[in-house]
């Protein structure tokens, strides 16, 4: 009996193997990239977005006509570019790359800890846009603001240069960096909605066939749908506004933080103040959005794919 018992074969349970979580790749290169699309994102229709969006924030009684017609007179088509040159492409030529950096790196850590794709996305955008704030946009933020609302004010004619360092001489790197809380807020925000829905909408495209891969107008529209819906954070971006306007208004109190300058905002404006702006931003956030998740997927894909196909061709 018991020699039987030896000779019948022990069932295995079979191993159920995983397919390794695969790291993105990043270099040197992936940076330049990520600096090289958020600069022509900028310098095309970013920037009029901005200065529209902008403008709208900081005068919250202005519609978009309004506003369009206010910019124009300002100094023609150069009029919605203006902050562009240095802080707007200082600020893309370093954040495009700090956000690439990090949220990649975020996203492979999530995936390896087991959180799905779509919460990856969502962890990798958050750590991005805290970076990005910390790093350079704090202060490029802060002197595109002065450009766009400074109009306004005397001394109109002072060089954006000069303006910085008058504010850097009375208030240190603090007062470069006005409003650095509620642009991280912000930023966190956005990169973490975009990421996420991004992520999100894919897996809807992909339905139960989870490893297919997505067309170019399924992620363009993943990108889009993204960029449009992060857009429910625009009172912290009113509020990042207001702290940083030039504007002069009677009433506003001095040294606003994030609480005191909601309840300004909401003393004046009521609810939909919170809101004003948010059109043009749309518009901005879609254009964003589509250059960095789905530009920069589609040239880091490329990029990647060209040695595996030298490859090939040499052992052909």
């Amino acid at each position: 009996m018991s020699k039987a018992l030896e000779t019948v074969p022990v069932a295995t349970t079979p191993q159920i193997t995983h397919p390794e979580i695969q790291k993105k790749p990043l270099s040197w290169s992936n940076i330049a990239l990520g600096a090289a699309i958020q600069t022509f994102e900028v310098s095309t229709l970013g920037q009029p977005f901005e200065v529209v969006k902008t403008h709208m924030a900081a005068n919250r009684a202005d519609s978009i006509a309004t506003s369009l017609k206010k910019t124009y007179a300002r100094g023609g088509i150069s009029g919605f570019y203006q902050g562009l040159i240095p802080w707007a492409w200082i600020e893309a030529s370093t954040k495009g790359g700090v956000l690439l950096f990090t949220s990649s790196e975020i996203d492979y850590r999530a995936r390896v800890a087991g959180f799905s794709s779509s919460w990856s996305g969502l962890f990798g955008g958050v750590a991005g846009g805290v970076a990005q704030a910390y790093t350079t946009m704090g202060f490029c933020t802060f002197m595109k603001t002065v450009e766009v609302t400074r109009h306004k004010a005397a001394g109109a004619s002072v060089s954006t240069w000069r303006i910085a360092y008058d504010v850097f001489q009375r208030e240190g790197i603090r007062g470069l960096n006005r409003g650095v809380s509620a642009v991280a807020l912000r930023q966190m925000t956005n990169w973490g909605s975009r990421f996420g829905i991004s992520r999100v909408t894919e897996s809807i495209f992909r339905g139960k066939d989870t490893n297919r891969k997505l067309t170019n107008m399924e992620r363009l529209a993943s990108s889009a749908i993204g960029g449009a819906l992060a857009c429910w954070n625009q009172p912290l971006e009113v509020i990042r506004v207001e702290m940083q306007s030039q504007t002069k208004v009677a009433d506003r109190p001095e040294n606003l933080n994030l609480v005191s300058t909601a309840r300004y905002i909401y003393q004046k404006n009521g609810l939909m103040g919170f809101y004003r702006g948010v059109t043009p931003r749309v518009g901005l956030s879609v254009y964003l959005t589509v250059c960095m998740v789905f530009g920069g997927d589609s040239i880091k894909a490329y990029f990647n794919e060209k040695p595996k196909q030298s490859g090939v061709s040499a052992h052909a």
